[in-house]
């Protein structure tokens, strides 16, 4: 998969300085064993609040454990995972957007959430990844379309995929 990313590049010029740059998911997972987790959407309550923040205040334990790179995936356009990052005061957590999906519908964890209001977006769910292999996956119970069980946030948490990496 190619994930379309904006990169700050200073030889741009003007007040947004940044180019467009082609990500391939190879390039991301060969060689390392990382996590990836994946969340509905920037700016919302939990990925906001709860999600995105631990994974940012508990990396250096991910590091300590073996992992090499922390990813947090959504299905948003560059422009809006930038933003979100900035406003998260992310410096360790690398934002990826999925913004037309691709890489989320092939992960099978594409869901209609129409009735939000919000479209396609991505179910909650952690995975490590070890040189472009799922080691393990952790998913959130009852993947729907409707949003009827709530907005469940535990299997994909830090401290469960730290639980695991620990054992």
């Amino acid at each position: 998969m190619v994930f379309r990313t904006r990169v700050r590049d200073e030889s741009v010029g003007g007040p947004n300085p940044f180019r467009w740059q082609d990500v391939d998911s190879g390039d991301l997972f060969k060689g390392k064993r990382v996590v990836l987790f994946s969340l509905p959407g920037a700016f919302t309550p939990t990925c906001s609040n709860e999600q995105c923040p631990a994974y940012e205040r508990l990396y250096d334990d991910f590091k300590e454990l073996g992992i090499d790179e922390v990813y947090c995936l959504s299905v948003n356009d560059a422009f809006v995972m930038f933003q979100w990052g900035k406003t998260l005061n992310l410096s360790k957590v690398k934002l990826i957007p999925d913004g037309s999906g691709h890489f989320t519908r092939r992960m099978g964890m594409l869901v209609n959430k129409d009735v939000l209001g919000f479209g396609f977006r991505s179910w909650r769910y952690a995975m490590v990844v070890n040189d472009g292999v799922i080691e393990k996956l952790f998913e959130e119970p009852g993947i729907n379309d409707l949003c009827d069980n709530g907005d469940p946030y535990g299997e994909s948490s830090p401290e469960t995929v730290l639980q695991y990496l620990r054992s």
